[in-house]
């Protein structure tokens, strides 16, 4: 994938996006990084960027702190002594800043238009009609005295802050790619089911990872009746998988890890596991963005790796790591995630130096009602130790 050919067409439409004023959009390179860095040392300890792994270079490398998502989830809850939060990633990501956020604190995203699909997938209406679905199918959705809840609601943190604050009502939890195993632990020490939601590939490897066959879990569709299952299958399953995913990790294919294998027979494949079950499977390992970080640091010189993940993360590692480790993306073709892109430079200038002539562009705020329950299931996440 030709990053450099995909950033000069970005930049040719940058403004059909969110507008942007004019004096923002015909800027060099080397006057947005001068420019950047100035308003950012002005701002001093007032502000804080953050930078999720699959954010383009251009921008992470103004980041105070990179990570996924459990990770910088963590740092927003921590930077006490910033004013602002600025959250280089997603929309679901700043809700979850927002609401883990100290009060004196304001969350912002460089362009509203970063969103996320998977997130998408998930809206609220449907949630609370498959909830009822299930007590109509006699699953208990509550607590009984003495006893197990018949299910519990665990979202991925790529979701919205209803769903998160619907999974946080009704006694569930947040989880991410780095700790699914260990929420999913504490979810079935609480209840029979898990209903896991909106990535189904997430849920399904981390559940045959810990031991639950295929058998006992199943896919609820928000769009079909019922969910597209039946009581009894509902009955013997112990997970319920939403009907979502990352439409950047179903690229992979187990045919590229095939074609990879025959280039490079010593070489291994690791993948992230939002990633296809047949996928993982054919891989060497897996895990969460930090995970593939620190097993290719730590993996021997000479090694050579197919990464399953985002494009910008597997270039970042190919060019910290070469000529020692031999590091390609399994897909030829690179897999970007679309929306992370969309906040460029420009924008985080734009918001930068909008911070230091007092206006607070792009301000991310979770309704109060949300914030509350949202925060216990992220608070139980935070609690829960992988």
């Amino acid at each position: 994938m030709d990053i450099k050919l995909l950033n000069q067409v970005e930049k040719e439409s940058i403004g059909e996006r969110q507008p942007l004023p004019e004096k923002y959009l015909r800027l060099s390179d080397d006057e947005m990084d001068a420019r950047i860095a100035a308003a950012k040392k002005t701002l001093g300890e007032r502000v804080v960027i953050l930078g999720h792994h699959y954010q383009r270079d251009e921008v992470i490398k103004f980041a105070d702190f990179t990570g996924d998502s459990l990770k910088l989830s963590r740092e927003a809850a921590n930077r006490h002594e910033a004013e602002f939060i600025v959250f280089c990633g997603v929309h679901f990501m700043a809700e979850s800043a927002d609401i883990l956020r100290q009060p004196h604190q304001k969350v912002v995203l460089p362009d509203l238009a970063a969103g996320c699909s998977m997130a998408d997938m998930a809206a609220p209406d449907q949630l609370e009609m498959a909830w009822r679905e299930l007590e109509q199918m006699g699953i208990r959705t509550a607590p009984v005295e003495n006893g197990k809840q018949g299910v519990v609601p665990v979202t991925y943190i790529n979701s919205s802050a209803a769903i998160k604050a619907f999974v946080g009502a009704h006694g569930g939890i947040v989880c991410t790619s780095t700790n699914a195993a260990a929420v999913m632990k504490w979810a079935w020490e609480r209840g029979d089911k898990l209903l896991m939601l909106p990535d189904q590939h997430l849920g399904r490897n981390t559940g045959w990872k810990m031991g639950v066959p295929l058998d006992e879990m199943i896919v609820w569709d928000p769009n079909e009746m019922w969910g597209g299952v039946t009581a009894p299958q509902v009955e013997k399953a112990k997970l319920i998988l939403w009907k979502g995913h990352c439409s950047v990790h179903t690229r992979f294919t187990t045919a590229q890890v095939d074609v990879f294998r025959k280039q490079y027979p010593a070489g291994k494949v690791i993948a992230h596991p939002e990633c296809t079950l047949d996928v993982v499977q054919a891989s060497d390992d897996s895990g969460s963005t930090e995970y593939i970080i620190n097993a290719v640091r730590n993996s021997p010189s000479g090694t050579t790796w197919a990464v399953a993940t985002e494009v910008h993360l597997v270039n970042r590692l190919r060019e910290e790591f070469s000529p020692d480790k031999t590091i390609v993306t399994l897909d030829p073709f690179g897999c970007l995630c679309s929306t992370m892109f969309r906040v460029s430079p420009n924008h985080l200038l734009w918001i930068l130096e909008g911070l230091v002539e007092g206006q607070v562009h792009n301000h991310i705020t979770v309704p109060e009602d949300q914030k509350r329950d949202a925060k216990l299931a992220l608070d139980r996440m935070l609690a829960v130790r992988s």
